[in-house]
């Protein structure tokens, strides 16, 4: 589904691919980028664009459980973590990539997060762009 209205623009830049660099129009980003041994890489130390893809998507999907509970005048218990994991393989194409989000809500009974889970990925940005499109599995913990 189409935003209605677009209220912020996120701009990167890229050079050299896999083995190259990356930099945000204000400069926030701006670091090489390595390509991982499994994909043919030296291994080297650095960051890839599957690392950057799962930060993003655990950022955004704290935003949208904190959106839900905020539309919901309930309280996102404050140590609540997701740890994003993207893994990337071949397809007879090309390649794709598929995602696990582990969700941790302290001191929240598990059926009213298990909803709570359920309703923020109806509304995350990331699994909007991905639903019916890649693997995302969400695990609670």
């Amino acid at each position: 589904m189409k935003p209605e209205k677009i209220v912020y623009t996120a701009k990167a830049q890229a050079v050299g691919g896999r083995e190259g660099w990356v930099k945000s129009e204000d400069g926030a980003l701006d670091f090489a980028l390595t390509t991982p041994k499994e994909l043919g890489g030296a291994g080297t130390f650095g960051i890839n664009p599957e690392q950057m893809f799962a930060a993003g998507y655990a950022a955004c999907f704290i935003g949208a459980l904190k959106f839900v509970c905020a539309k919901e005048k309930s309280q996102l218990p404050e140590q609540t973590k997701v740890t994003g994991e993207v893994g990337i393989g071949p397809t007879p194409e090309g390649f794709n990539i598929e995602v696990a989000l582990t969700i941790e809500l302290p001191d929240m009974e598990r059926t009213a997060a298990l909803i709570l889970i359920e309703k923020a990925h109806a509304v995350c940005p990331y699994s909007n762009a991905t639903r019916d499109n890649i693997d995302v599995t969400l695990n609670l913990v």
